[in-house]
């Protein structure tokens, strides 16, 4: 099994940026490849995606714990993807995220590690816009 991790910080408070990861509606918002996701009860999540030119369809799984600011994802498959990310305080408004990604499946070069970290500066600008605008 190969894992990823990518550990970021960002100008936003922790709970409100784990607030915005823990809603499964948000995950199209910074997964590039995530066309929907909607949540079926429980820990079930339907996912849409366009994976290299191809319409997928599947069923994956969300355990949020607001208490640590952790949560657990992942999805059935041949490749058992399946990751963990957590939330810190680092100062008042200030957070750091750290996200972990693991798969039986091997890629080429550094495009996981690119991915990871392309979707975490996403996802850390799109919160913090969001919280900016609640405002």
């Amino acid at each position: 099994m190969t894992t990823y991790t990518h550990t970021a910080e960002a100008d936003i408070p922790a709970d409100t940026l784990f607030g915005f990861l823990a809603e499964p509606r948000n995950l199209p918002r910074y997964f590039p490849q995530m066309t929907a996701a909607e949540p079926e009860g429980g820990e079930q999540v339907h996912v849409e995606a366009e994976v290299h030119g191809h319409h997928v369809e599947g069923e994956a799984w969300v355990r949020p714990d607001v208490e640590r600011r952790t949560l657990e994802w992942g999805a059935e498959g041949p490749d058992d993807y399946h990751g963990e990310l957590q939330v810190e305080e680092v100062a008042p408004g200030r957070s750091r995220i750290t996200v972990s990604l693991h798969s039986v499946r091997e890629a080429q070069g550094d495009e996981v590690q690119r991915g990871l970290e392309q979707t975490v500066a996403v996802l850390t600008q799109t919160a913090a816009a969001d919280d900016r605008q609640a405002d």
